[in-house]
C-alpha cells in the first residue's frame, strides 16, 4: 500500500482544493439551495474517475440521489453511502470565516460541510483516484449512493432503496461519517439511532392580547409549556406510556464494547462548557446512556414577543419543535401515535402534533465477521487499535440498507470530537482528512482480497 499512500500524501493539496470547490456549493436541503448544481458536480467528478454515474430521482419529489458504479478486480462490491446536502449556515455572526468559502487556518479547514459530509465524499474519491493512478484498476467493485435529503431526515430513503434494490446490491456498506477520539484513536461505528421529528402547536386566541388579560384569557405559551412538562420529567425519563416497551436491550458484546471505549467524559464536558451530565452520571454509565437510550429533546420554542426590551403581551399561539432519538426496535410511527394518545389523555387534545420526519434505527452486530476485518485495516493505517462503537447517538437512514439490502454497515471517517458539525466553524484537521482517505484506500484493498 506504500505507493497508494504516497500518492495521497503527494496530492493532498489537490484534494483539499477539490473539497473547497464542493463546499462552495451551498447545498442546504432545508432551503432547497444548490441541489441540482451539487448533484451535477458530483456526477462530473465521478465520471472523471471512470465511474458510470447518474442522477436518480427520489419518490415524491425528494432531492435527487447521485448513483455511480465501477467494476474492480474483485467481484466483491463495496457501497459508499454519503449525502451532499448540508445544514443551514446560521448563525452567520458566529463564523470566523464565510461558511461557504472553506478556509485553511493552522492545519484545519473551516467551512460548512467540510466534515458533514463533503469531506468524507472527497476522501473516498481520492482513495479511488490513488488506486487508479498507482495500480491502474480498483481492487474491488465500488458503488456510490449520495443523497440530498439527509439533513432533513431522509424522508424518502426507505422507498428509494426498495425501488432500487438491485442497483444498490453490494457486499458491505461504508457509512458517511466517523472520526477519531479525543486521544486520536480511530472509531469504528456500527449503527445509528432512529428519529421522530415533530412540531407541537397551539392557538388559544384569535390574536395576541394585552398581558393584563392573563387573569381570565388562556395563554398559548403556558398551555404549551404545561403540555411539554407531561412528556419528560426532571428525572430525564420520557413519560409517554409505552415509550420504552420496544427498546431492545443491548447484547453482552455491545455492553462490553461500550465499557472498553476510552473514558472521554471530562473532555466532552469541557468542550461544551458543562459542569456535569444530567442525572449526575459519570464514567461508563454516560457512554451507556448516550449510545443505548432513546431521547426526547425540545429543539426550539417560539411564543409571544422575544425582541429587545419589554412588551407586555399575552401570546395567542405557541410552537415547539421536538425530536425523539430512537433505538432498536422503536418505530417512529408507533411513537408518534403514542405521543398523540398521551397528550389527549393528559387533557391537551388541543395541541396540534405535526409530523415532520421519521427514520427507523439500524445496527450491525459487533460480532459480524466484517468488524474484525475493518478493525485490522484501521489499526494498520492509524497505528492504534480502533474503538468499536455499537451505535452513534445521531441518526441516518441506515435502516433500509441493513433491513432491505441485508448489508453489514459500518462507519469511519475524517472527523474528530471538536469538528463542530451542524454548528458555526465546522472544521476538519488535515491530518484526519489524509488518514481517512488512506483508511478508505486500505479498506478497498483488503475488501478485494475477500
Amino acid at each position: 500500500m506504500d505507493d497508494v499512500y504516497s500518492y495521497l500524501d503527494a496530492h493532498l493539496n489537490e484534494a483539499l482544493r477539490e473539497l473547497q470547490e464542493l463546499c462552495a456549493l451551498p447545498s442546504v436541503s432545508a432551503k432547497g439551495q444548490a441541489i441540482d448544481e451539487t448533484a451535477g458536480w458530483l456526477v462530473d467528478r465521478l465520471r472523471s474517475l471512470g465511474l458510470d454515474a447518474q442522477v436518480l430521482p427520489k419518490p415524491e419529489g425528494g432531492h435527487p440521489v447521485v448513483y455511480a458504479f465501477a467494476a474492480g478486480d474483485s467481484t466483491r462490491t463495496l457501497l459508499f453511502y454519503d449525502h451532499y446536502d448540508v445544514q443551514p449556515e446560521e448563525p452567520l455572526e458566529e463564523w470566523s470565516s464565510p461558511p461557504f468559502q472553506a478556509t485553511l487556518r493552522a492545519g484545519r479547514l473551516y467551512g460548512r460541510g467540510v466534515s458533514d459530509n463533503k469531506g468524507n465524499i472527497v476522501a473516498r474519491l481520492w482513495a479511488i483516484r490513488a488506486w487508479q493512478q498507482t495500480r491502474g484498476r480498483l481492487p474491488c467493485s465500488v458503488k456510490f449512493c449520495i443523497e440530498g435529503d439527509e439533513e432533513i431526515g431522509s424522508p424518502y430513503m426507505e422507498e428509494f432503496v426498495a425501488r432500487h434494490r438491485d442497483l444498490l446490491r453490494a457486499d458491505a456498506c461504508l457509512w458517511e461519517g466517523g472520526g477519531v477520539t479525543w486521544d486520536g484513536r480511530p472509531q469504528l461505528t456500527l449503527g445509528v439511532k432512529g428519529l421522530l421529528y415533530v412540531e407541537l402547536a397551539v392557538r388559544t386566541l384569535a390574536r395576541d392580547a394585552h398581558s393584563s388579560w392573563g387573569t381570565v384569557l388562556p395563554n398559548a405559551a403556558w398551555r404549551l409549556v404545561w403540555a411539554l412538562s407531561t412528556i419528560k420529567g426532571p428525572d430525564e425519563r420520557v413519560r409517554i406510556p409505552g415509550f420504552y416497551e420496544r427498546v431492545r436491550p443491548p447484547t453482552p458484546e455491545e455492553v462490553a464494547a461500550v465499557e472498553a471505549m476510552p473514558a472521554e467524559e471530562e473532555d466532552t464536558l469541557r468542550a461544551y462548557g458543562a459542569a456535569r451530565y444530567v442525572g449526575g452520571e459519570a464514567g461508563a454509565e454516560v457512554r451507556r446512556r448516550h449510545i443505548f437510550e432513546p431521547t426526547a429533546t425540545v429543539d426550539g420554542l417560539v411564543a409571544g414577543y422575544t425582541g429587545p426590551g419589554p412588551k407586555t403581551v399575552l401570546p395567542a399561539q405557541a410552537l415547539a419543535k421536538m425530536d425523539f432519538r430512537l433505538v432498536p426496535d422503536q418505530d417512529p410511527e408507533d411513537i408518534l401515535a403514542k405521543l398523540r394518545q398521551h397528550l389527549e389523555r393528559e387533557g391537551f387534545g388541543d395541541i396540534e402534533v405535526r409530523y415532520l420526519s421519521g427514520v427507523r434505527p439500524g445496527r450491525t452486530p459487533v460480532t459480524h465477521p466484517i468488524v474484525g476485518m475493518v478493525r485490522d485495516v484501521l489499526a494498520q493505517v492509524y497505528g492504534r487499535e480502533p474503538v468499536v462503537v455499537p451505535s452513534m447517538a445521531g441518526t441516518g437512514p441506515m435502516y433500509p440498507f441493513v433491513a432491505e439490502l441485508g448489508l453489514p454497515v459500518f462507519d469511519f471517517g475524517i472527523g474528530y470530537p471538536d469538528t463542530r458539525i451542524h454548528a458555526p466553524d465546522e472544521n476538519i484537521r488535515l491530518e484526519d482528512f489524509l488518514r481517512g482517505a488512506k483508511a478508505v484506500a486500505a479498506l478497498m484493498g483488503r475488501f478485494g482480497e475477500g
